[in-house]
This record gives structure tokens, sequence and C-alpha cells, in this order.
């Protein structure tokens, strides 16, 4: 018999006679049933990531949950139900589309056609040129400039992406990471320019490096000396910037790598505590820093699986926050997250299924708590979204958030026997890898060691043969599949190379017209702060921003005293 469950604490009514006697005629029933033939008739009973399922779930399976100890209600510790008492109920989720192409001034008219398409906040997508550390003329740069992002090679390009746009008023998120202290400066740069202090300016910058070691690969410094400049940036903004965020711990990029939904959930909770960790270490009162660091993560197409991934995230954090790390203010428990639905989910044959794809990706998202969104568009796998896809990803949002009412109750899938058990397991998962990075040490030498790289190569490559053998079904792919070429009634963009030589030519014409000595003597203050570790670099980088340093010559003084990063291969 299942274990009775205690009314006062547990989840749901005590087990009756009666509900034992329906069960059995349940088991009855079911094993009479007929394995489901057809595509995808091996993949029923596991999730996405591989989660072992049952075919229904029921009191025994929450019997040992607290309700105020593990649920609690919204706006609760542990944060199980969400981080806000009336959830979206006050405030709908921030909808910010990810964009940039191009140069600044492309970008800039794109963000211009978003706000005035009903967005509430912009998010940058910064060219590979850009995120390495590389002027746009740069011999590494040759073939990138402006394809995957917006080439931001000095302040001057900074000013005009957000020309004719109230920085003061919108909030921006920056997905940058190696030189993010960089584009930090530079923003804050901008906005003083146009009269707006830094202490009014709102946003995020991921500047989350330890995933790039994981996942990414877009480094620029080794890990250790890397880790001394985001302390310096949570230091400066801690004192100088109370409305922004300066680190978004980020699983996309985990995921999008191959992992699976617990692996994304633990490695991003365990690089945000590594952040935390190094600010305690510091000096820095942890309430002080600690309600400013947001999170990233991926929905992904397991509906269910990805929603208790978000609850279990809330509840770790929380615990984590109060009981290891002795943070006594709220606001400091509490996970607060953007998430960007799963590019790693979209195909290129028939690019239009991507749109119901992030459409699910997208309520699984809202039902999980998010704060902001993202929702890709289906040409993204293809090239950089048109603005008629942008458009349609924006309005996925739009009708999710107006039309289907998910908004009217807070945690609406709260007390389902499936999804506190599948957060449950989320969390048991996440301690299991919490245990296994410890014993390494930590996060660095964890890194330095190859454990994550090698933990999600293998979870990508189990996902891989799934597909491969059928047992897992992607539409289109696999099975369902059709003849086709591209489909050319689908416009694509296009970057074309005349914008790598107007960059270029943009650069050289910044070095050529501003003050040398006032360059040199920056740069050098630069250096000297880099070698001290008492000297924090942001304001010697904002003093070089100022005189126009290019990101290049910038990252070059950085190199001389830490140099570049080279990954050990591990296979």
């Amino acid at each position: 018999m299942a274990k009775m469950i205690d009314r006062a604490s547990g989840l749901g009514a005590p087990v009756t006679p009666e509900f034992e006697a329906q069960r059995e005629r349940w088991e009855t029933a079911s094993a009479k049933g007929k394995a489901r033939k057809g595509p995808g008739s091996g993949a029923v009973d596991r999730t996405i990531s591989d989660v072992p399922l049952k075919a229904v779930y029921g009191p025994e399976d929450v019997a040992h949950l607290d309700l105020a100890r593990d649920l609690a209600w919204p706006g609760q510790y542990p944060y199980t139900r969400g981080i806000h008492p009336n959830g979206y109920r006050d405030r709908l989720w921030t909808m910010r589309q990810f964009a940039g192409f191009g140069n600044a001034q492309q970008t800039n008219e794109r963000y211009h056609f978003l706000l005035e398409q009903g967005q509430h906040g912009l998010s940058v997508a910064f060219d590979m040129p850009t995120l390495m550390g590389y002027d746009s003329d740069a011999p590494e740069s040759r073939g990138e400039v402006g394809k995957c992002g917006v080439a931001i090679d000095s302040l001057r390009d900074m000013e005009v992406l957000f020309d004719g746009i109230d920085m003061g008023d919108i909030t921006t998120s920056m997905t940058i990471n190696g030189p993010a202290a960089i584009a930090l400066a530079q923003y804050i740069a901008a906005a003083e320019k146009k009269g707006i202090p830094r202490a009014q300016l709102g946003g995020t910058l991921q500047a989350d490096i330890l995933k790039e070691y994981i996942a990414q690969k877009e480094w620029i410094f080794p890990p250790r000396p890397h880790m001394r400049i985001i302390v310096d940036m949570i230091e400066f903004c801690t004192r100088e910037m109370p409305k922004w965020n300066t680190i978004s711990v980020s699983g996309y990029h985990i995921r999008e790598a191959g992992s699976t939904a617990a692996q994304e959930l633990a490695f991003t909770l365990a690089d945000g505590f590594a952040y935390v960790e190094a600010g305690i270490e510091r000096g820095l009162d942890v309430d002080a820093f600690a309600p400013r660091l947001s999170y990233f993560f991926n929905s992904h197409i397991d509906f269910f699986e990805e929603i208790a991934k978000f609850r279990a995230a809330r509840r770790i954090y929380a615990r984590r926050m109060r009981e290891k790390y002795g943070a006594k203010d709220p606001r400091s428990w509490q996970l607060r997250f953007h998430t960007q639905t799963a590019g790693c989910s979209a195909t290129a044959q028939q690019p239009e299924n991507n749109i119901v794809r992030v459409a699910f990706e997208a309520m699984a998202a809202v039902l999980g708590g998010t704060q902001s969104l993202h929702t890709n568009s289906m040409d993204e796998v293809l090239a950089l979204p048109t603005e008629k896809s942008v458009e349609i990803a924006l309005r996925t949002q739009q009708v999710l958030a107006y039309e289907t009412n998910v908004t009217n109750v807070v945690d609406p899938l709260g007390g389902s026997y499936y999804v506190e058990a599948l957060t449950d397991e989320m969390e048991r998962q996440a301690e299991a890898y919490f245990k296994q990075i410890d014993e390494y040490g930590g996060n660095i030498a964890a890194i330095e060691a190859g454990f994550f790289q090698k933990e999600i190569a293998e979870a990508s490559y189990r996902y891989q043969r799934s597909i491969e053998t059928k047992d897992r079904i992607i539409v289109g792919v696999n099975a369902f599949e059709k003849e086709e070429t591209l489909d050319e009634s689908i416009e694509l963009l296009r970057i074309t190379e005349e914008v790598e030589r107007e960059q270029a030519h943009s650069v050289q014409d910044i070095r050529s017209n501003r003050d040398a000595a006032k360059v040199l003597g920056t740069l050098e203050r630069l250096e000297r702060a880099c070698r001290d570790p008492h000297d924090n670099v942001m304001p010697h980088l904002i003093d070089c921003v100022n005189a126009y340093c290019t990101e290049g010559e910038i990252v070059g003084a950085m190199v001389k005293v830490y140099g570049r990063y080279v990954e050990t291969s591990v296979f």
C-alpha cells in the first residue's frame, strides 16, 4: 500500500482504501494497453535529458515533500513557486529580443523597429571579433565582421548603436563575456556623454567567463586572472551602479553545447556560487552584491522538464544563499533569470516548424516563472533573423501574454504530482554534481581538469545517438521528412563584405583622429592596474574608452599582463 500522506505537511489528502482500489483498477486496465507503434515509440519513458519517467504519478511520489519547507507560497522562501507573490498578475515578463548584426547603424535601426513593435528592453548581440577582443581590421577578424552580431570597436560605435534611444529609460542586456568589462565601460561612457549618470543605468552584463571555459569557448584571458576582472566589476557596480546586474550567469550556452537539463542547472548554479564566493573573498558583503546577480537559462523542447528545472533552480539557490553563504536579505535568496528558447532545438529542415517549437518553449519558460524572455526566430538556424521573423517571434510572446490566460494564476502547475516529482529529481541530480565539483576543489579546478567538458560531451553523444536510432523523433529531420530544397520564399538576412570594409575604415579613422598621447597614457595606466591586484581596473577601462582606445588596443594592454588562454584538450 502507498505511504499515507499527512495532510498538515504533505501534498494532497490522505490515501484512502477507495483510492487504493482505484489504483488497482487502473493498473489492471493499464496492463491491457498495447505498446505504441510508429515514430518515437521507444522514447516514451524518458525525458529529453534521459530521466526515467513513470506512466502515472501519484501521492507516493511527493509524500516526502513538506509544503512549507519545499514549496511554500509564491513570493515566500524557498521560492519554488516564484519570487513574486502575484507572479505575472502584477507585471509581465520583459520581452527582450536578442539583436545585433552588421555595423552599429544597421543594428540601431533594428532596435528602433523592435521598440516600435512593443519590445520592453534591448539585448545586444556582438559579432565574433568583438567577442574575442579583436578590432574589425585585425587579420583574425577577416570574414567574420558583423556576421553573428554587431561590430563594436570603440566608443564611437557604442554611441551610434544607442543613437536616439534613452539609455536612462530602457534596460539593456549585453551578451558578451571575454571583453565584458570593456563593453560595460563603453556603455557607461556613451550614456554619460548623453548626460545620463551611471547610477541611473539599468540592465544586465553577461560577463560569465566560467561558462566560456565550460561550453562556449569565447575567452581571452586565463580563468584565474579573469576572475579578478569579474570581481572588479562586481565591486565597481556595487558601489556606483545600483540598478545594474553585473553578471548574468549563463546556462544557455551550456545547454546549447549539448548538456542535459540537470547539467545546465547544476553547472550554471555552480558558476554563480563561484562568483559569490569570489566576491565574499574580496571582502564584499554578500547582501551588497548578490541581489544584482541574475541568471540566464535555456528553455528546451521537453515542456515539463524545463518547468521543473526552473522551479528547482529557485529552491536550490535560495537555500544555498541563505544557509551556506549567510545572506540575510531576502533579495539575495531570490533567483532572477532571463530565458531564451533553445537554438539547438531549431532545425534547418522545414524551418516553419521552429515557430511551433518556440511557442511551446516560451510557454514552459513562463510557466516556470521567468523574469524576461527572448523567443528565437524561425530562420536563425539558416542566418541572422529578418525583421519579419523577428516580428513573429515577438508576437509569439505577446499572444502568450495576452491571449492564453496563463498569466492569471501564479505557478499553475504547482502541486502536480509529476511536476513536483520532476522538480525534486532535478534538485537531486544538481546536488550530486555539486558534490563532484567540490571533490575537484571548485569550478576553476574542475574546468582545468576537463570535468565539465567531458560530462557535456558524453550527454551530447547520447542525445545524438537517440536521434540517429530514432528513439527520439525530431519532426522533419528523422521522421515526417519530405524532399525539399531551401524554400526561396523564406527571405534571409545576409551581411555583405562591404560591411567589413566600411567597419575596418571606420576603426582606422578613429585611430587617425584622436589624441595619441592620451591613448598611450590611459593604456599604460591600465596595464599597471592589471599588475596591481589592489587597483580596480574599471575606472582605467572607462578612461581608455573615453580616449577612444579601440577594444583591440585595450585587450592588447591586458594580454601583456595576463596572457591569452589556450585550452588543454581532454579527449
